[in-house]
């Protein structure tokens, strides 16, 4: 199989290459397919990477390029001089989702998206080469490169609409924040290579487990997450993250809020347990300490921003910051459960939150608005978005059989092992206020429901969009609903499928397992499932308690949208929730100096916390 490793990468860039050159010559049909038929055929290499990376509960996969292996230089001896990439289960599963997304994008984009021509289906196919390298690499410079390849990727597709004022800005608000968390990246991508003078994530953990650097492990941490966490939208850096998606092509959109800032926070999650966990003296408090921290911060923001806006996309931006935020908690409570958990969590929160933003992209299609209040009383025009719109609400709100409901189970039981009880209150919270604005917006848009929110509208930013489809805005056509639906499916059966809620545990045990981990990189040595993997772990099942937290959040979320149709919200504490969320829009002021700002704030708040988590 070595040599299917690097197709996800390569196969993409050759395809963009070739229809960069060529593509204009050719009907744009032949063009749509041959960019469909690749991101099929990468998520079915990713698919076999990853059941063959997870085979048996053995080694991971690892490539190097050129053959430049550990002692393939004489004069280097043992030490890795090459680029390698590192197939474990968790990553490669990881680099299917985004193939799978990408795949759905593609599909809904086909032969409909008036700006399509070569251009953008070149671009696409950059950005799915970006984010699956990152998936794999197991060499910190080449993280950084694909970390910024994706970002100049996403950037170009963010302001892809030029013709519009308003995704120039978006582009813009995506830029700049993230080149600046990409320059601080760099610069602790220096200090472990100046201290270890290697570059391999393996090779460099293991100089930090032989020669311990102390507090410089913790700055170099920080600096080296600087620009994962701007990209995963984590409070205070996700500021630019709803005003790229409120402008962002629709295809583009789902990439953005399924996959793209989910890998900011996987990206961390590696550099941790690849280079700085198992060290003497390991900074393992101080980042649960931080993670928790920002979780907490970032998923109650995102969910009062969520229940304010009115614009679906903006409204469906903020639901991701808040549901990153969950995330950051399971990965911050560092244990093996709550890191399958949370890989369960990504893939279901991405299939239910990218099959929402093309329902959103029908919208647009069928009315030319994506705006709550515009569409009131249309959406029986569209019946099968409104379908499949409720089905992904509940995805939001964690219900089995559903990757979230059983992933945040899991995160639930290791929050409750580590004494972190309270986890479960912020779950139920995140749940409910974002399926709850989802649901409300549907209530509006399909049954003509509730008072109108003419102060709310009025506060909250104007955004113009123009359609993004050509012709035929009386119907839907099956390219748009299918790849909703088929998300949906597979949302479902991410929990129900045998066995894989078992394997992800295994994985994440084995990942954590660092002294595994790198002997299998350095000297193709281990390829057991380590000390973690071996032992007992406790066996998976969804429990009444599991049920039980998804029924109350399913009830708070349909109490929530009722509040919000019917002005039930207009008392004291309604006042005071409105109050609240007012404060925030201010701060999302739109300017990125402001945002700038608070990116340098959050880094010097986040270093003092690693500190004394110390």
């Amino acid at each position: 199989m070595a040599w299917l490793v690097p197709m996800p990468v390569a196969g993409p860039l050759l395809v963009a290459a070739v229809i960069a050159a060529v593509g204009g010559m050719f009907p744009r049909r032949l063009v749509d397919a041959l960019a469909t038929v690749t991101a099929g055929a990468v998520l079915v290499v990713c698919v076999v990477l990853a059941r063959e990376a997870g085979a048996g509960h053995g080694a991971p996969l690892v490539y190097w390029f050129g053959g430049w292996r550990p002692g393939s230089v004489a004069r280097a001896g043992a030490f890795p001089v090459g680029v390698s990439f590192v197939v474990d289960p968790l990553g490669a599963s990881m680099a299917s989702l985004v193939s799978l997304l990408m795949l759905a994008a593609m599909m809904f984009s086909w032969a409909w998206f008036k700006e399509v021509k070569v251009f953008f289906r070149t671009i696409m196919l950059i950005f799915l080469a970006a984010m699956c390298g990152l998936c794999l690499t197991g060499d910190l410079f080449n993280l950084f490169v694909w970390f910024e390849l994706m970002t100049a990727a996403g950037v170009t597709l963010c302001g892809y609409k030029s013709q519009e004022s308003s995704p120039l800005q978006g582009a813009l608000n995506f830029a700049v924040p993230n080149t600046i968390g990409a320059f601080m990246t760099l610069i602790g991508i220096g200090l472990v290579y100046a201290y270890t003078g290697s570059l391999n994530m393996a090779a460099a953990g293991e100089t930090l487990r032989a020669h311990p650097p102390g507090s410089l492990a913790l700055m170099a941490l920080l600096l080296v997450s600087a620009g994962f966490l701007v990209k995963g939208a984590l409070a205070p850096f996700h500021f630019w993250l709803a005003d790229a998606h409120a402008v962002a092509p629709t295809p583009v959109s789902v990439l953005f809020s399924g996959v793209m800032v989910e890998l900011g926070l996987f990206a961390i999650w590696r550099v941790y347990w690849g280079v700085f966990s198992g060290i003497p003296d390991a900074p393992e408090h101080a980042v649960r300490v931080l993670l928790l921290l920002v979780g907490t911060l970032t998923a109650v923001w995102g969910g009062l921003m969520c229940y304010g806006q009115h614009h679906f996309k903006r409204l469906l931006a903020f639901s991701t910051v808040c549901h990153m935020g969950l995330m950051a908690i399971g990965v911050g409570l560092l244990s093996p459960r709550a890191a399958a958990g949370t890989a369960l969590y990504v893939a279901g929160h991405a299939c239910a939150k990218g099959a929402i933003f093309l329902i959103s992209g029908i919208f647009l299609h069928r009315f030319g608005t994506v705006d709550e209040m515009e569409l009131r009383g249309k959406g029986r025009w569209a019946p099968i978005a409104g379908v499949l719109m409720v089905i992904g609400a509940l995805g939001l709100a964690g219900v089995p059989p559903f990757g979230t409901g059983f992933g945040g189970e899991m995160i639930d039981e290791a929050a409750k092992d580590a004494g972190a009880e309270w986890v479960k209150i912020v779950f139920i919270f995140g749940g409910a206020v974002t399926a709850g604005a989802v649901l409300r917006a549907a209530g509006r848009i399909y049954w003509n429901l509730g008072a109108s929110m003419e102060a709310t509208a009025a506060r909250a930013p104007r955004i113009e969009e123009r359609r993004e489809t050509r012709g035929h805005e009386g119907a839907t056509p099956w390219t748009m609903w299918l790849p909703a639906a088929a998300l949906l499916l597979v949302g479902m059966g991410i929990s129900v499928w045998p066995g894989l809620q078992e394997a992800a545990l295994h994985a994440a045990a084995r990942m954590q397992e660092t002294g595994n981990y790198r002997a299998v990189v350095l000297a193709g040595a281990g390829g057991g499932e380590g000390a973690l993997a071996r032992a007992a772990l406790p066996a998976v099942h969804s429990s009444a308690g599991g049920i039980g937290t998804a029924a109350i959040t399913v009830s708070l979320a349909v109490a929530l949208a009722i509040a919000g149709l019917t002005g039930m919200l207009r008392g004291r504490v309604g006042r005071v929730v409105g109050a609240g969320i007012d404060w925030l829009r201010v701060l999302q002021s739109g300017q990125v100096g402001d945002y700038v700002a608070w990116l340098v704030a959050g880094m010097a708040a986040y270093g003092g916390v690693l500190l004394m988590g110390r």
